[in-house]
Parts: structure tokens; C-alpha cells; sequence
């Protein structure tokens, strides 16, 4: 180096670079230092611009622009000119290859600069001055311009015409001077305004974009990145605007976050997946394809499908690695290099560091040196810092393609598998699937490069550890290496508690999910009890392995805090007792690399672990992706087997519901599932067939074997069209969380016409005048907000608007009263749908006779099949009132619509702009004081401050260890001034800032370096001794801050979900209906998984960072008071940075869990819907709209990551100034950044995390409570007699909204069995909440034998009435926990009343009473699970009955034998029955009619229906038309 500098300044080599010669500033430092470097510098810096896009409009340009690209120009001729003179008059200012040097790299930094303002005038900069940075660095070069002109004046040769040279040389420098001064001015030249900016930002967006369709780009909706210039995309200029909003509060919803780039939008990653999978798919069937070829035309020969299906089971699966390694391998690779350098760098401090002191304590050196030192310890932090910055936003990028592609690759999975293959995993575990097995996949994208980065570090550590200590360094070593196998083994207690836990999470949240789903059945039957205890024990399963989990985290960070002690001791010693002295610098450069070798031998089985947990999800999805998907073409036959007119024929065709395995083993355990066989099936086009047969006798699945969601087992199916899919109503109509039209157009345009025609044939037309907006009101989820009739006919609407040929009915008219049943056989299944072939399932017999063919099903096999004639007397329930009423045979109507739950719910959300649910609320601002206060006082108080406590000695005794061994350091040597700190870039402890306490003051003065005095051994094992035992206190109070904090936060988990559980299973039924379960589950599963697991691993660092620095504060203003002056001006930096981001993070993060619950409600939602999704061939919209709720998450995501990085270069830029400031003047040396940017990080990172505690805290206070008080104790035997009574009750089912019960009264005398009846939306379902308080009256009361319910508590209220609701609600678990949750009751009981309810050979079928049902009852069908429900109300001995239309997926014979039972179980009871079919209320002693809310008729049956003009008997006329 000194060689080459004095070659080219033509000095001696003693001082090459001298800086003042002769009064005024060295020439060569003024032509390297002051000229070349701010050159190169600006250079640089252009450079980064030259790929800027264009702009598309004609953006209007800025005059200034002209004027500077003029400058340039002439700069760089000015500068090419200089040469000229320069190389012929050699003598004059030095030599001339520095001359041609500085020159020469000047021309071409303004070539380069002009080229740079040529392609930013015709960006979008042209309308504004340009990025600022730039002209600020052509300032650069000034001072050396100017300090040469005062040279020429100074020596006076500026005019002679003796050298001609040098005059003209002194001639150029002046031009170039006025040319500098030109450009200046032209910058300053007034501009348009920053929003006009904005505005053409916008509009530059608006012309890329406009070619891609679909995307409408409302007001500033930028995409993010692309096309920026190379700095804006280091130092992320293009996130400032955003930045800036967030600021503003202005981030209010997603459409507010920048779209994502281009390579990252969610449909270009899926569709380089699906290519990359395909093309492996094709590469694994090569083999089979002559045989799949050859398939249709064998089909005709009996068993060729067998064949076919033994092919496809051997066919080897594609591995979802694979397929992820080529699409994103590659660039993930690379992004290796980026880490290697950015390793590399870091270890370009503690060397450099080392030299700086070195330099400093030698005196030897010439200054020149130290500049180069420190100039290097800048170029080298400021260079690591980019390079770290900009890997971590890469991977970050890499991460969410990788997210992307496997979250809709589960999706895009779930929607193909076959709908039996796919009950073997629960809906929870599917969701669960995206959630946690996707988010692990991507954490370890983050962990993979540490795998190979970190023994490569600490490779290098050791070697420059040796070069400091020699053969010292192996004790420590071998200490260190002693730890790793301990950590392996709680690294792997770890992961095995972690998949437990994760196993009892899923229970837990399927249970969640259930409770959820059956919440009125619950309140009703006053399970609360029964269901939290049932989530609890989950729970504390869960909350077992997560204490081990935690016990066994804060051993490793006791261990990981107390090693670099132990191991620098042991070096120590080791290197004393080997015989060397120890100095200052061999002291702390030894202990900064044993603090950068303890980080990769702790963070190594974390890495594994991460790697190892991404294996185990890898493995579960995995799992998933191999289900075998529906295959249609070797399901269904491909011709006719015996002529044109048939829609749909089966030959032979075996069909089952679970998947034969080993034929043996399996058989068993399937007889409980029902095993279709059709011998000979064939259906005519444009015929009605109707099919009939008790319950459970295969009516729906033969449904399912048409449309293809069962297992062919032999056999042929044929279908015509079958492309176009199937018109499919459901048996449990299957409604989307959108507007009634929404449902109904399911996808397809919007036709005024069909549309008209479908909904006055699907007797939609009334209803939709009552609900408040009309066809735009929403559905809630599952269609809470509906009456069970008004879903069926939705469903029905949506099917019949599909306009397909072939409609399958699955009972569509069970839930409908007599009028609107005969409305829709008329207008619908024989109106609309008349020229199409249609199937009807249905138990209402009475509309059958205009089938033209019947079959007769029983057990999965059709008995018969013949005209209505033939068969229907074999299936009519025997009329048994012939006197009432002769034409009642053949139509026993069915009254009254089903209204589910809510009648007026219909009315209900008026307000709101009718959209049911409100937007999930988003808190605003800063995480309130409030959640803090929650989190502290979940932890508790005391255990908090002895926390807190236990932090301030551990770091208190750190920092005296610290303090101990400069004390030590300054006594070896007294009297030679050292000044001694090193520290490394990357140390994970901010603590060890030491320097010897006296030589900091004056380090430059004393000049003569004393002789070291002896290292007295005596002395040094006193100074060790210390050492040790103030080491051994520090490991002390780590230990004990370890595991008090670990159990501190087990503890607020614990309070947390108590706190939140409790107050959702004691809510209101409003709050459920006005609450997408996806919300609730969100807070149940990624939130708590938050307040679990990932904000203590943050908080801890947190905390561990604030007392670092804290630590080091003190330990800085004690060396050294002045300091203060640089710290203050930085302290103010980063406050404002730091508040500045922390609004944006904040907003970013509750934007992205907003975005987050929409797509697991639309997952669950699609789940459920599977088959009405498949049969109408709607997949691959869905699997779009999936995408769409993606893309949404991932903008969120990706900002608010982007977002950290952001802040991330920033800190690191400050601390980058801080090192170069603070080595430059050499008065202190560098240690980590100074200012540790891991504590501003860390803060706002808690903070985020903080607001998922914010979301459970919002449920703990948030939700409306049900009143928990009770007034009046109860006699045990309450209500003994069965008295009812109505008071001129008022209920309103929201505040606001009208009445639904409007002055309701009447008395239900003991033992009376009274029915009730009216129109849809009439106010009879809600008689039974106000009943049973699940909405609370407004005015009047309701009495039982006398008492005021509103005076009893809720659970004894609600425990002695019984129940039979609309909606069989089942959850999983054994036949036994259904019927009887708190087991009450004997097994003889339960049998008896099995058998009464005409279910116990199908009991016995499925395996006796402990045999699982399945999720929501599987395994039963929907008749099946209602009959499960009347048997649940024949074990209580309540004294009131109500029941809710509770047959009305019962077929009439079995029905009139439950009336039977009914009548006999309940004779001395009182009844209160909603009518379901007029017959059952006929022979009730009373008849309650109800109109809009009021009582308006009560008498007995005959007396009412004699009386002229009645309401019933408009309704019973209206029945039998």
C-alpha cells in the first residue's frame, strides 16, 4: 500500500500520504482523499439510477432538468480536457499519473451522472427535482476544487504567461467551478408540488398496469418495487410514501397497501408451481400411460376398472419438496452468496478494530494508516450492513412465494380428493394445514442458510480465536463442545413436546370449532359446562407441553447466557497458566470472538429443530397432497350401455362410503357405514323419478354415487353431459357467507330474466320483500340468518339457475309449510324444470304422484321400482283422522316454512347498510395501555416486578464482570497508557464495552509506552478468583430469570384463554350470529398460538436488549461523559425513526391478521360445501377466489415485513455513522452498532405482537354476557307441574330493530299438549328463545308454576326444560356422550329410549353405544341425527317440552310412531309443539295461531277449524288445494 502511494504522490515512504505541506493541505491528499474518493462515491450512486423506467404519459418536465444535464456534460469535457495540460506540463503540481488518475475518474463519474439524469428526467422524477441524495452528492467535490483554487492564488502562477499550461489549467478549474454553480441553481429552481407527484405516480402505475386485466387501481395503489432504482430498492425510498401514511393513520384497510410486485403476485407463483408439479406428474406417468389409454375401451368388459385402480395406487406421488426445490430452488441458492459476503464482512470489523488498536497503542505507525483503518471499518460495516439487509429481504420474498404456493396447493388438493378419503381428517386439521404446517415450512426458509453459514462462522471464529491465544483456545473450546450434545438433547425434548402439543391444539381447536357450530343447541340444553370442561382438559394437555416446552427453553438460554463467561474464564486461565502475559488487546479481542462463537453453538440445534419441524409438516402435508383425487374418467362409463335416451344408467354398480383396504381387516369395522348396490338402474332424459324409503335407507347416497362422491367398488355408472355437471340441492341446504343473490347466482351472470323466473318458481319472491335489502342482504355464515325453508330454497335457486340438464333434489321440500311445498312441485320441479331429467328424494309422498317413476329404496338397495301407483301404498303413513277430515290422506300438508332460529331476523339487519356482519373492528392507534396493563396483570404483578428485578442483577452483576476486567487490565499496565476496546459487529451481548478507565481521557498524548510490570501470578489468580465468583453470581440470576420469566408466561397464557373462554361460552346468542365462527376460531388458534409461544420469545429478547443497553449506557457515560454529545443527537434520530415505524408496523401487522381470517372462513366454508362446489363444476372458481383472499393476506404480509427492513437499513445506517465517527476520531472504538439497533426492533416487534393479546383482550371485554345472576333459589323437582305462562311479553332481537314478540300472552295449563302454528316469520320459533332466555324480554314476563324465569338462574332454567331443536345438532364423540353429556344415566336407559326411537338396530349396526360418530354425526344420516335428538329430550324428565319441527327429515310412518312415543312418554307433560305437518297438531287439545308477533288465535283443533273465517282454517284449506 505505502508503495503504491508513494509511486504515485512521489513521496518518502516514511509518511506516503501527507496531509499539510507547506501551510496548506497536502496536494495528494487532496487529489485522492478530498477529489477521486467523493468522485467514486457519486459515481457509485448514479450508477444505481441508470435502470430507471420510463414513464408511459408525457409527465411534464421540470426546466431545471436541462440545465444539469448540460452541466454534466460539460463537466466531463472540462475534466477529459484537463488532462491535456496536465500531462505536458509534468513538474508543476505533482506527478502526473495521480493527475491522470483523479481526472480521469472525475470525467467519467459526470459521464455517468448525465447518462443517470437523462433516464430520471424521462421517469416519473421528471416532474419533481429528482431524488435529493443525488444532488446533494455532487456537493462532494467542492471542497477539493475550492482548496486548489486557493492554492493557485497562494502561489500566485494563476496568470503567467510563462506556463501556458498551468493558466490554462487554472482557466478549466474556474469553468468548472461556474458549470458546478450552474447545476446548483438549476436544482434549486422552484418545482410542482409533491402531490401532484403523487397523482402522476399513480397515473405511470395506472399505463403499466392497464394491460393486465382485472386490475383496477383505485387512487394511489402502487405496486411495490417494481421498476424502482437500485438505491431506492436498498434503502427502500419506495416504502416512504407508505411509511408516511401509516404515519397519517391513513392505513385504514387493506386496498391501502401497496400490490404486491409482480414476481410475487400469488397467480404467476402458483401457476410456475402447478406447471413444475404437472410436468413431475407426467415424468412419474409415463409408464402407465399406454395402459390408461387403452382403459375406456376395456371399460366395457366387466372389472377392467379394478385393473385401472391397482395401477393407480402404485403410482408413485409427487413430493411437495421436489416440486418446491425446482420452482424455487435455484434462486434460493443463490441467495446463499449474499450471506456468505454478508458472514464475511462481519468478520472485517473485530480484525480491522484490532489493527485500529494496535495502530493506537504502537505510536509507530504514520496517521495515514488509522484513516485507512478507519475508512475500512465503514466500507466494511456499511457494505455488511447492506448485504445482511438485503438477504433478509430476499428470503423474506422467497418466503411468501414458498407460502403461496402451498397454501393453494392444499387448497386446490382439498377441492379435487374424493369427499370419503377426505373425512379421514377433520375440517380443524385441514385448516390447520394452511395455518401451522404452511408458516413452519417457511420459517425454515429463514433457517435453512443458517445451516451452513454458522459453522462456517464459527470455523473462522476459532482460527483468529488461535491466532489471539494459540493453543489456549482449545479449553474453552472442548467446554463449548461439552454443551452442544446437551443441547441436542433438549433441542429434542423440545420438538417432541412441540408435536404434542400441536396434536392437542388440534384437538382443541376442532372441539373449539364444534362448540361453535352447535352454540344455540348448547345454550338450550345448558351444556356450557360439559363443553369447557371438555376444551379445558384439551387445554391443559396443550398448556403441559407447552410448561416443558418453556422449562426446558429457559435452560438453554441460562446456558447460552452464562457460556461466553465460562469459556473466556477457562481461556484465561488456560493462556496464564501456559506462561504468557496477558495485554489489553489479546484480553478483548479474545472476548469479543468467544461472544461470536458462543451465538452459532447455541443457535445450531435451534436450526436443526427448525429444520426438523418443517420435516414433520413437510410430512403431514405431504400426507394430505397424496389423497387420491375424485377420478372421474375411471368412475364413469364413457358410452351408453344401451342406448341414447338415457340420462344416467348403472349396471351391476357397488358403492361404498369408506375405502376397502386389506379386504379382511377392514370389513368389520365398515358394516356401521352403508354399502349401496344398484343392480340396474336407468334413468330416461326429461323424466321425474322420485325416490322413497325410510331413513337411512340410501336415498342421498345414491345421490352421491351419481354425482360421484362415493367409492365404485364394480360395476358401471353412466351420466350424459356429465362436463356440465349436475344441478344439485343438498339435503342440509349449503349456503355461502354472501348476499341471497351472490347465492343464488353462484358465480354465473347476472340475467334479469332467468333470474325473475328462478326466484318466483323457488317461492323466493315474498321472502325477499321482507328482508331489508332485499336480494343484497347478507346471509350470515351457513346461513345463520335464514329460517331452514328459506335455505332450501336458496339452495334450490342456486341450482335451478345453474340451468343444467340433469337436477338431483335431495328432499328440498322438508322444510317448507303445505303451500309452499305444492308452489315449488308446481312452478319449480314441475314448471322450470319440466323438460329436464330430474331425481327427488323425499319423504312428503303426497307430491310424488306426478313422478312418472318411483323407486323404493331400503338398506342400499332399490326393492322396487314402478309407477306412483305401484309403490306409493307401500310407503303411506296409514291415515289415522279420517273423521277430522276425509282428502287429508293423500296430503298430509306440511305446515309452516321451518324458521330455523330467527324469524324476523329477516328484518334484523336493517341497519348496518344490511351487511349482517359487522367488518371485523380493527383498534386504531397505539396498542392501548389497557392490553399491556391485561398482559401484566395475567402475569401478575409481583411475579412481573421480581422478573423485572431478577433482570436488573443479572445485568448489574454482567456489567461490574465487565467493569472487573478493565480494572484488572489498567493495573498490569499503570503506567502505559492503553486504550483498549474491541468489540466485535456481530456480538449477540451488547455488553462488553470496556476500555481501561484512565488511559480513555488522554490517549493521544502520552507517547512513550512504559515497560510492562511483571504478571505476577499471585496477582492474577486473585484477579481470576474475582473474576470467577462475579461470573458465577451473574450465572446465578440468569437462571433464576430464566425460569421465573418462562413460568410468568405460562401463567398469563393460562389466564388469557380462561379469560377469553369463559366470556365467549357466555355470550349471547346475537354475538354468535353476528360473528363468523372463522373470527372466533382466529382468536382461538393464531392468536393465543401468539400469546403462547411467540411474544414471550420476543419480549424476552426485548427485555434482554433494554437492560443490555441500559448496561452499556452506564458503561460508556462512566469511561467516558462526553460521549453524551453524540449519543443525544442519535437518541433523537431514533426516537423519531422508531415512532415513525412503529404506527406503520402496527397498522401493517392488524392489517395482515384482518386479512387472515377471510381465508380460513372461506376454506372451512368450502369444505363443507364440497360436494354442491363439484357437482356444479365450480372448482376452479373457487380455487380463484382463493387465490384473491391470498393475494390480499400476502400484501399485508409482504409490506409489513418490507417494513421492517426498512427500518432495519436505517438503524443499521445510524450505527454504521456512529462506528465511522467514532473510529475516525479514534477515540473510542467500535462496538457492535453502537446504539444496538436489536433494541428499537425488538420494541416494536413485542409491540406487534403485543396486538394479538389486544384481539383475545377485545373478546374478554367486548362481547355481550348473558346475565349470570339468579334471584330465586328453586325446589329441586322446579317446574313440578308444568304451568305456562305468557304476560304481554315484548323481545326485540337487537336493540333497534322491530318487535319480534309484540304483547304476547296466553297459558299452557299443566299436562297440555298445545301446537303452534302461522307463517313464516310469524314469531313462533322465537316464543321458544324468549322461553328459554336466549335474547332477554323488553317488557312483560313469563311465568313456570308461578315463578319469574327472568329470577332463576340461566343454567337451572334452561337444564329443566327440554328441548327437540330444528337443527339435529351432533358432536363428535361416542352415541353415549351425545345422548347423555354429564353421564347421568345407565346403559339400560339409554337402549330403552334408543329403542323407542326406532334407532336401535342402527345403533347396534354402527357398534353399539360407544362407537363414534364422526364430526357433527358422520356417520349417521339427517333423518337419523334428528331421531338422536328426540331421544336426547326423552331422557330429561323435564316437565316442558318444546319442540321445534323436529321430524321433518323423517319419513311419515316413522314419523307417526315418534308422535306415538311422544304422546306416550309425555302424557302428564306439558307440550308446546311448532307444527310441522297439520295432522300432528290435529289431535293437540290446544292451537296456539300466531300473526306477526302476536297471539291471535287459541283454541282446540276442531273448534278453530269450524269456525268461519279463521286463521286456521285458512291455513288448512291452503294445505289440501
Amino acid at each position: 500500500m505505502e508503495n503504491i502511494l508513494t509511486g504515485l504522490c512521489g513521496t518518502g515512504p516514511e509518511d506516503p500520504l501527507p496531509l499539510w505541506v507547506r501551510g496548506s493541505v497536502g496536494h495528494c491528499f487532496n487529489q485522492l482523499t478530498l477529489n477521486a474518493i467523493p468522485h467514486a462515491i457519486l459515481a457509485a450512486v448514479s450508477a444505481c439510477f441508470l435502470g430507471t423506467p420510463r414513464s408511459g404519459s408525457g409527465v411534464p418536465r421540470r426546466p431545471g432538468w436541462r440545465c444539469r444535464i448540460a452541466a454534466s456534460f460539460t463537466l466531463t469535457g472540462l475534466f477529459l480536457a484537463d488532462i491535456i495540460p496536465a500531462t505536458i506540463s509534468q513538474q508543476e503540481l505533482g506527478p502526473v499519473y495521480l493527475e491522470v488518475l483523479a481526472s480521469g475518474i472525475a470525467a467519467l463519474t459526470w459521464l455517468t451522472h448525465g447518462v443517470a439524469l437523462l433516464m430520471l428526467c424521462r421517469s416519473i422524477h421528471g416532474s419533481t427535482r429528482g431524488p435529493a441524495a443525488l444532488a446533494l452528492l455532487t456537493l462532494l467535490p467542492l471542497p477539493s476544487l475550492i482548496i486548489t483554487l486557493v492554492w493557485y492564488c497562494q502561489r500566485g502562477t494563476a496568470w503567467s504567461p510563462a506556463h501556458p499550461a498551468v493558466s490554462s489549467r487554472f482557466t478549466i478549474l474556474c469553468l468548472q467551478l461556474a458549470s458546478l454553480l450552474v447545476y446548483v441553481i438549476s436544482y434549486l429552481l422552484p418545482t410542482t408540488e409533491r402531490h401532484e407527484f403523487l397523482s402522476i405516480n399513480s397515473s405511470w402505475q395506472q399505463d403499466q398496469l392497464i394491460s393486465e386485466p382485472g386490475t383496477s387501481l383505485s387512487g394511489q395503489q402502487r405496486v411495490a418495487e417494481d421498476g424502482e432504482s437500485w438505491l431506492s430498492c436498498f434503502f427502500y425510498a419506495w416504502m416512504n410514501p407508505l411509511m408516511e401514511r401509516g404515519y397519517q393513520w391513513k392505513l385504514n384497510q387493506p386496498q391501502d397497501v401497496y400490490l404486491l410486485p409482480r414476481q410475487l403476485q400469488a397467480a404467476r407463483v402458483c401457476d410456475r408451481f402447478y406447471a413444475c408439479w404437472q410436468k413431475k406428474a407426467a415424468l412419474h406417468q409415463v409408464e402407465e400411460e399406454t395402459v390408461s389409454l387403452t382403459s375406456p375401451i376395456i371399460a366395457a368388459g366387466d372389472g377392467s376398472s379394478d385393473v385401472r385402480d391397482s395401477l393407480h395406487r402404485a403410482q408413485e406421488p409427487v413430493r411437495l419438496f421436489s416440486v418446491l426445490h425446482a420452482v424455487f430452488g435455484l434462486r434460493f441458492y443463490l441467495l446463499g452468496l449474499l450471506k456468505l459476503a454478508g458472514s464475511l464482512l462481519s468478520f472485517s470489523g473485530p480484525l480491522l478494530l484490532n489493527l485500529l488498536v494496535n495502530f493506537m497503542e504502537s505510536r509507530q505507525e504514520p496517521l495515514s494508516h488509522g484513516v485507512l483503518y478507519a475508512l475500512g471499518l465503514f466500507a466494511g460495516s456499511f457494505v455488511g450492513a447492506l448485504l445482511r439487509n438485503q438477504f433478509s429481504y430476499e428470503v423474506n420474498k422467497m418466503t411468501l412465494m414458498v407460502r403461496a404456493a402451498v397454501i393453494s396447493a392444499i387448497y386446490r388438493k382439498a377441492l379435487r380428493v374424493g369427499s370419503t378419503r377426505l373425512s379421514r381428517f377433520t375440517v380443524g386439521e385441514i385448516v390447520n394445514f394452511m395455518s401451522t404446517d404452511a408458516s413452519r415450512l417457511v420459517n425454515f426458509c429463514l433457517s435453512f442458510h443458517e445451516v451452513w453459514s454458522l459453522p462456517f462462522q464459527f470455523a473462522i471464529t476459532l482460527y483468529l480465536l488461535y491466532q489471539q491465544v494459540g493453543v489456549a483456545f482449545l479449553g474453552g473450546l472442548a467446554l463449548a463442545l461439552l454443551l452442544v450434545p446437551i443441547n441436542k438433547v433438549i433441542a429434542n425434548r423440545i420438538m417432541m413436546s412441540n408435536k404434542e402439543m400441536l396434536q392437542h391444539k388440534d384437538a382443541r381447536v376442532k372441539l373449539m370449532t364444534e362448540f361453535l357450530r352447535g352454540i344455540r343447541v348448547i345454550k338450550f340444553y345448558a351444556w356450557e359446562k360439559h363443553f369447557s370442561t371438555r376444551i379445558n382438559a384439551c387445554r391443559a394437555k396443550e398448556l403441559q407441553k407447552l410448561r416443558a416446552i418453556k422449562y426446558l427453553d429457559a435452560v438453554c438460554v441460562y446456558l447460552w447466557a452464562a457460556l461466553p463467561v465460562v469459556v473466556s474464564i477457562v481461556i484465561f486461565i488456560t493462556y496464564v497458566l501456559l506462561g504468557h502475559q496477558l495485554t489489553a488487546t489479546k484480553v478483548f479481542t479474545a472476548l469479543a470472538l468467544v461472544g461470536m462463537l458462543i451465538l452459532p453453538l447455541n443457535s445450531f440445534p435451534w436450526v436443526l429443530n427448525g429444520t426438523l419441524e418443517a420435516k414433520v409438516s413437510l410430512d403431514r402435508i405431504q400426507r394430505f397432497l397424496e389423497l387420491e383425487d375424485q377420478d372421474l374418467e375411471a368412475y364413469y362409463a364413457l358410452g351408453s350401455p344401451s342406448g341414447t335416451a338415457s340420462a344416467i344408467e348403472m349396471r351391476g354398480a357397488d358403492f361404498s362410503w369408506a375405502p376397502v383396504k386389506e379386504d379382511s381387516t377392514s370389513q368389520p369395522l365398515s358394516t356401521g357405514t352403508l354399502q349401496l348396490h344398484i343392480e340396474n338402474l336407468s334413468v330416461r332424459k326429461g323424466m321425474l323419478l322420485g325416490v322413497v324409503g325410510k331413513v337411512g335407507s340410501g336415498k342421498s347416497s345414491l345421490l352421491a354415487a351419481i354425482t360421484g362422491e362415493l367409492i365404485k367398488q364394480g360395476g358401471q355408472v353412466y351420466v350424459c353431459d356429465l362436463e356440465q355437471g349436475f344441478g344439485l340441492a343438498t339435503q342440509e341446504p349449503w349456503i355461502q357467507f354472501a348476499t341471497v343473490r351472490e347465492n343464488i347466482l353462484f358465480g354465473r351472470d347476472y340475467d334479469a330474466r332467468l333470474y325473475e323466473e328462478v326466484v318466483e318458481a323457488c317461492a323466493l319472491s315474498e321472502d325477499l320483500n321482507i328482508l331489508p335489502a332485499g336480494d343484497q342482504t347478507e346471509v350470515g355464515e351457513n346461513g345463520v340468518t335464514l329460517s331452514g325453508g328459506q335455505k332450501a330454497r336458496i339452495a334450490l335457486a342456486r341450482a335451478v339457475y345453474q340451468e343444467k340438464e340433469l337436477y338431483l333434489l335431495d328432499d328440498p321440500l322438508a322444510a317448507v309449510d303445505a303451500d309452499v311445498a305444492n308452489h315449488l312441485m308446481r312452478k319449480c320441479i314441475l314448471g322450470v324444470l319440466q323438460h329436464k331429467t330430474r331425481i327427488l328424494c323425499t319423504h312428503r309422498t303426497e307430491f310424488l304422484e306426478k313422478a312418472d317413476a318411483l323407486l323404493l329404496m331400503d338398506n342400499g338397495r332399490i326393492v322396487k321400482t314402478g309407477t306412483p301407483a305401484d309403490i306409493l301404498p307401500l310407503v303411506e303413513a296409514i291415515p289415522k283422522f279420517k273423521d277430522v277430515d276425509k282428502r287429508q290422506k293423500d296430503k298430509a300438508p306440511d305446515e309452516q316454512s321451518q324458521e330455523e332460529d330467527i324469524e324476523t331476523e329477516a328484518e334484523e339487519s336493517s341497519q348496518d347498510n344490511h351487511l349482517l356482519h359487522k367488518e371485523e373492528e380493527k383498534k386504531e392507534g397505539a396498542v392501548a395501555f389497557q392490553v399491556y396493563k391485561a398482559y401484566w396483570l395475567a402475569v401478575g404483578s409481583c411475579l412481573a416486578l421480581s422478573i423485572l428485578f431478577s433482570l436488573l442483577l443479572m445485568q448489574a452483576s454482567r456489567n461490574v464482570s465487565d467493569w472487573w476486567l478493565s480494572h484488572w487490565i489498567s493495573s498490569i499496565s499503570k503506567t502505559a497508557n492503553t486504550s483498549v476496546m474491541v468489540c466485535s459487529a456481530s456480538l449477540p451481548s451488547a455488553e462488553l464495552l470496556l476500555f481501561s478507565a484512565v488511559g480513555l481521557v488522554s490517549p493521544v498524548q502520552a507517547l512513550d509506552t512504559a515497560p510492562v510490570p511483571s504478571n505476577s501470578s499471585a496477582d492474577v489468580n486473585f484477579y481470576l478468583m474475582v473474576y470467577g465468583s462475579i461470573a458465577g453470581a451473574n450465572s446465578l440470576f440468569t437462571i433464576f430469570r430464566a425460569f421465573l420469566f418462562a413460568y410468568g408466561t405460562i401463567r398469563a397464557a393460562i389466564v388469557i384463554h380462561n379469560r377469553l373462554l369463559q366470556r365467549v361460552i357466555k355470550a349471547t346468542v346475537t354475538f354468535f350470529d353476528t360473528t363468523p365462527t372463522g373470527r372466533i376460531l382466529n382468536r382461538f388458534s393464531s392468536d393465543l398460538y401468539c400469546v403462547d409461544d411467540t411474544l414471550p420469545f420476543i419480549l424476552n429478547i426485548f427485555l434482554a436488549n433494554m437492560y443490555g443497553l441500559l448496561g452499556m449506557l452506564v458503561i460508556i457515560t462512566y469511561g467516558l461523559p462526553w460521549i453524551g454529545l453524540v449519543l443525544l443527537p442519535l437518541a433523537a434520530l431514533y426516537f423519531s425513526i422508531q415512532r415513525y415505524y412503529r404506527r406503520t408496523s402496527r397498522e401493517l401487522k392488524r392489517l395482515y391478521s384482518l386479512t387472515l381470517s377471510p381465508i380460513y372462513t372461506h376454506f372451512s366454508e368450502t369444505l363443507s360445501g364440497l360436494s354442491s362446489i363439484r357437482a356444479m363444476r365450480a372448482a376452479e372458481r373457487f380455487e380463484l377466489e382463493n387465490q384473491l383472499h391470498l393475494e390480499q393476506n400476502q400484501r399485508c404480509l409482504f409490506a409489513s415485513n418490507t417494513a421492517m427492513q426498512w427500518l432495519d437499513i436505517r438503524l443499521q445506517m445510524i450505527g454504521v455513522a456512529v462506528v465511522t465517527a467514532i473510529a475516525g476520531i479514534a477515540i473510542i472504538q467500535h462496538q457492535k452498532d453502537l446504539g444496538n439497533p436489536g433494541l428499537i426492533s425488538s420494541f416494536t416487534t413485542t409491540e406487534t405482537m403485543m396486538v394479538s393479546v389486544e384481539r383475545t383482550e377485545e373478546y374478554t371485554t367486548d362481547i355481550p354476557v348473558e346475565p349470570q345472576d339468579k334471584v330465586v333459589q328453586v325446589a329441586a323437582d322446579w317446574p313440578s307441574r308444568g304451568l305456562v305462562e305468557f304476560q304481554h311479553v315484548v323481545l326485540a332481537y337487537r336493540a333497534g330493530l322491530p318487535n319480534a314478540l309484540d304483547g304476547v300472552s296466553f297459558t299452557v295449563y299443566p299436562g297440555e299438549k298445545v301446537g303452534i302454528v302461522g307463517r313464516t316469520g310469524s314469531g313462533k320459533s322465537t316464543l321458544f328463545l324468549a322461553l328459554f332466555r336466549m335474547l332477554e324480554l323488553k317488557a312483560g314476563r313469563i311465568l313456570l308454576d308461578g315463578v319469574d324465569s327472568r329470577l332463576v338462574g340461566l343454567e337451572e332454567l334452561r337444564s329443566r326444560l327440554a328441548i327437540i331443536p330444528q337443527d339435529p345438532f351432533l358432536f363428535s364423540g361416542s352415541i353415549r356422550e351425545n345422548l347423555d353429556p354429564q353421564g347421568k344415566r345407565t346403559d339400560a336407559e339409554l337402549h330403552e329410549v334408543l329403542e323407542q326411537c326406532h334407532l336401535r338396530d342402527a345403533v347396534t349396526q354402527m357398534g353399539g353405544l360407544d362407537s363414534e360418530l364422526g364430526e357433527r354425526g358422520k356417520s349417521l344420516s339427517v333423518g337419523q341425527r334428528q331421531l338422536v335428538c328426540l331421544a336426547r329430550a326423552l331422557l330429561t324428565q323435564a316437565k316442558v317440552l318444546c319442540i321445534d319441527e323436529a321430524t321433518a327429515s323423517v319419513d311419515q310412518r316413522t314419523d307417526q310412531l315418534l308422535q306415538q312415543t311422544i304422546r306416550q312418554r309425555f302424557a302428564d307433560k306439558t307440550v308446546l309443539t311448532i307444527a310441522h305437518r297439520l295432522n300432528t297438531v290435529l289431535d293437540s287439545d290446544r292451537v296456539l295461531v300466531m300473526q306477526a308477533g302476536r297471539a291471535a288465535e287459541l283454541d282446540s283443533p276442531s273448534s278453530l277449524s269450524q269456525k268461519e273465517g279463521s286463521l286456521f282454517q285458512r291455513l288448512l284449506r291452503s294445505g289440501q288445494q
